[in-house]
């Protein structure tokens, strides 16, 4: 329900959820779940990165490589030291391992809350590349964080130079396990015979796989994930080879992430009486001040970081500068404003375990816990519900050095169809003459490759041209409407089998789909 009110006022879905979960906080006789710590890596985190991963456009993310990682390692790295020193010298007993825990769990921004914000907003395409490109890496590089400031937690010990040399280890053998596992996916995928309910049960289950394996050598599950992901969506044309396995995985895929992201901000909701219970021997303006100074912080920090970040590439030299498009202070102010928190700071924040080692209460896991859902709160809703109005304040322009989507669309289109008729002729000639459904097939093709390249040629430059091309839409939709109520009254006079006709109206919505992505 509040996802749709959302929906229907155009304002970012994640932020109708975390209120949904605060909501249900204060809701009397709403029951209390408690979900083991260790499980909530295991259930959330893999599929949520192999999403991430499987839908992260490569070329973009390799065109924008160092800006991301700058973002994704530097900023991240900057962002926990910051937020440690602080929250150790504010809060009695809060230790520099304990600060480290914190400033790993809100260091990293939410693709998903980004985006989702910037959904029905023009921005530049290399903004969105940046923020999803970021996002993929840092909540790899932050839980590593994590999990190294968990560790010293749990052992006592903290020692600077072992924790460099286990990073780099951890993250290292956890992208050697990931590709390895992901080879061995992509053998079963490519080899053995499948179905496409077979092929998205493998997809779903293979981030786990990934995730398991490097976990159980003690490395980084995250990194395995996310190479993993990022090879196999490389070669997804070669695993999932047919329309029905793609359509079927995608839906499997779009259902579980949705549910998910969602699970995980109701928890929060659903846990948030015990974590205030918890924080009994805190008095209420030290926990405002706590929360108010952390949020400030993560929000000045990354603000700080992105302005020189911006010019790093001027300053070194043109050959780097060459792949960037020259910097202004809107694109970095936009970026900076997008650091929403979400998921992978929830996950983080409900994982930390419930006792130490020797059986203690783990010391100041409430105080955790509600300073995570502060700052998601204060990122989230505030930085989210201003972004649009800030994006419109100040008019950033489109500089990308690329055609628009529907040019690049209609010339796609315009480039496959007359290879297929080249093939067409060139293969079966003979088919072409003697047999009529090829011969009509070819006609199709011939009358397709017209209406593209005038497409084409009326996005390039003639108004009437593109106004023919709407108006011919509008009669394809409008028969396909009628078919629709056809299909109705075949299913109701039990004529035809009623498999055949959903196989119809699923061609209808294909062809629909088709028209309406042409007109956006």
């Amino acid at each position: 329900m509040m996802i749709m009110v959302g929906q229907k006022l155009r304002i970012s879905y994640p932020i109708f959820l975390v209120v949904a979960g605060l909501g249900l906080s204060f809701i009397p006789g709403v029951p209390h779940i408690s979900i083991d710590p260790e499980m909530i890596f295991l259930i959330f985190l893999p599929p949520l990165l192999y999403e991430a991963a499987w839908f992260t456009a490569w070329a973009d993310f390799w065109k924008w490589r160092r800006v991301i990682s700058m973002l994704a390692f530097g900023l991240v790295f900057v962002t926990a030291t910051v937020v440690a020193f602080v929250s150790s010298n504010m809060i009695p007993g809060f230790t520099l391992a304990m600060g480290f825990l914190l400033g790993g769990i809100v260091s990293p921004p939410d693709a998903v809350a980004a985006t989702s914000v910037l959904k029905n907003i023009k921005v530049p395409k290399r903004l969105i590349a940046i923020l999803e490109g970021e996002s993929l890496v840092n909540d790899a590089s932050s839980l590593i964080v994590f999990r190294f400031a968990l560790a010293a937690i749990l052992s006592g010990q903290f020692i600077v130079q072992e924790v460099v040399v286990d990073f780099f280890l951890a993250a290292g053998m956890g992208i050697v396990v990931g590709l390895v596992v992901a080879n061995i996916v992509y053998v079963i995928h490519r080899y053995l015979p499948t179905t496409p309910s077979i092929d998205a049960t493998l997809t779903l289950m293979t981030p786990y796989f990934m995730y398991m394996a490097a976990e159980h050598f003690h490395y980084s599950g995250v990194m395995a994930v996310v190479t993993g992901g990022l090879f196999l969506s490389y070669r997804s044309h070669e695993i999932l080879t047919d329309g029905a396995t793609r359509m079927q995985a995608h839906g499997v895929w779009a259902t579980t992430t949705f549910i998910l992201n969602g699970l995980v901000f109701i928890l929060i909701g659903l846990e948030l009486p015990d974590v205030i219970d918890g924080l009994q021997g805190y008095a209420t303006e030290e926990l405002v001040l706590y929360a108010t100074v952390i949020s400030i912080v993560a929000i000045i920090v990354r603000l700080i970081w992105v302005f020189p970040l911006a010019y790093v590439p001027v300053w070194l030299g043109s050959r780097v500068r060459a792949d960037n498009v020259n910097p202004t202070w809107k694109g970095p102010l936009i970026i900076g404003w997008a650091g929403m928190r979400g998921v992978v700071s929830l996950a983080s924040a409900l994982s930390v375990p419930l006792l130490l080692p020797d059986g203690t209460n783990f010391p100041h896991r409430h105080l955790i816990l509600f300073l995570t859902f502060i700052v998601i709160l204060v990122t989230l809703v505030f930085q989210g519900l201003t972004l649009p109005w800030l994006i419109r304040k100040v008019n950033i322009q489109e500089s990308d050095k690329e055609l628009p989507h529907s040019q690049q669309e209609a010339g796609i289109q315009l480039r496959l169809k007359r290879a297929a008729l080249h093939v067409l002729q060139e293969n079966f000639p003979k088919d072409i003459s003697e047999n009529e459904l090829v011969g009509l097939f070819k006609g199709t093709l011939e009358g397709d490759i017209e209406e593209a390249r005038q497409r084409l040629e009326s996005l390039e430059c003639d108004t009437m041209a593109q106004e023919e091309i709407d108006r011919y839409h509008h009669v394809l939709l409008h028969l396909f409407t009628h078919q629709r109520k056809e299909l109705f009254q075949m299913r109701k006079e039990n004529s035809f089998n009623d498999e055949v006709i959903r196989k119809q109206e699923l061609q209808l919505d294909l062809d629909e789909a088709k028209i309406n992505n042409h007109t956006h």
